[in-house]
């Protein structure tokens, strides 16, 4: 059974009413000028799309376009939720009021499970510069230790008679000495560099680490484009993995993507926004789809 089972969207009469009020101060004029223009985000976006109510599944995706709405849409549901993030998102003087119109209902309890979160692209994408900094802090380590066995091996190798142990302060030199003498470079630096810095991932293999890692058991978890960063093979394996987190350890996902992978788990419910009015289609009937299909269509022969 999902944890969210529906959420219900302001309606157009519902904005239409809040934004004259909010503008009725300043004339008829303003308030139509205002009311025009997408200047009150995130009102406006999603009734003239015919877009009200959703109904969940274990695993249900918002699919569209550049613009679409599906990240808003995410967002909106993340906030009413009151589910942990990180990053921080497009959040305007209209927000809290937009939320106000906004009901969702649960199978348990008032709120979801304690650790379900939404995870964004922007997550992912300052997980990889934080590794990107330790990484290069781990280069010039490697350096200075290179450096290091430079000076201390080949003198070490016959003997340096230019060093002198005078006192203990200067034992522990003498115990570099000694390693380096007996060592490899490779085996030198790798014993003094923590083996787990010494790991290389790639941006994918990291942004699914970022994921496997993050997604436990029994939450609600929204995800904001997972598959940015991730190789073909990378988002496949990611789609595995969420279908097996949702049958196995009591997982609910919603998604916004236009991956053809993700959009191809077993069981998904796919809003598609960029029809009009939204509606569930299946993901073989999807634009981003069908292109991908008559591209390899296309070029049958080659393979």
């Amino acid at each position: 059974m999902p944890y969210l089972e529906s959420f219900t969207l302001a309606t157009d009469n519902q904005e239409y009413d809040y934004l004259r009020g909010a503008y009725q101060g300043a004339g008829y004029q303003t308030f139509m000028v205002c009311y025009d223009h997408n200047n009150v985000y995130p009102f406006k976006i999603f009734p003239p799309k015919g877009l009200s109510r959703l109904d969940f599944a274990p695993i249900t995706i918002l699919y569209g376009g550049n613009g679409s709405g599906k990240s808003t849409l995410l967002n909106v549901i993340a906030q009413k939720l009151r589910l942990k993030r990180s990053s921080p998102f497009n959040n305007t003087p209209y927000m809290k009021s937009y939320l106000d119109f906004c009901k969702y209902s649960l199978s348990l309890g008032e709120f979801p499970p304690p650790d379900s979160k939404i995870i964004t692209s922007d997550d992912v994408f300052d997980y990889l510069l934080d590794l990107r900094a330790i990484n290069e802090g781990v280069d010039r380590r490697r350096e200075e230790l290179y450096q290091e066995y430079a000076q201390m091996a080949p003198r070490g190798a016959t003997g340096d008679p230019s060093f002198l142990l005078k006192s203990l302060d200067d034992y522990e030199e003498l115990r570099q000495r000694n390693e380096a003498r007996h060592s490899t470079k490779s085996a030198y630096v790798g014993r003094r560099m923590n083996i787990h810095e010494m790991e290389g991932r790639s941006n994918g293999e990291s942004a699914l680490y970022y994921f496997t890692t993050r997604i436990g058991e029994g939450a609600l978890y929204l995800l904001d484009e997972p598959e940015n960063s991730l190789s073909a093979q990378f988002q496949n394996d990611l789609r595995q993995y969420i279908e097996d987190s949702a049958r196995f350890y009591r997982c609910q996902f919603v998604i916004a993507t236009h991956s053809p992978f993700l959009l191809s788990m077993k069981g998904a419910v796919i809003y598609d926004l960029d029809s009009r009015p939204v509606a569930v289609r299946k993901w073989t009937d999807l634009d981003a789809v069908r292109i991908y299909h008559d591209f390899f269509e296309a070029h049958r022969g080659e393979f």
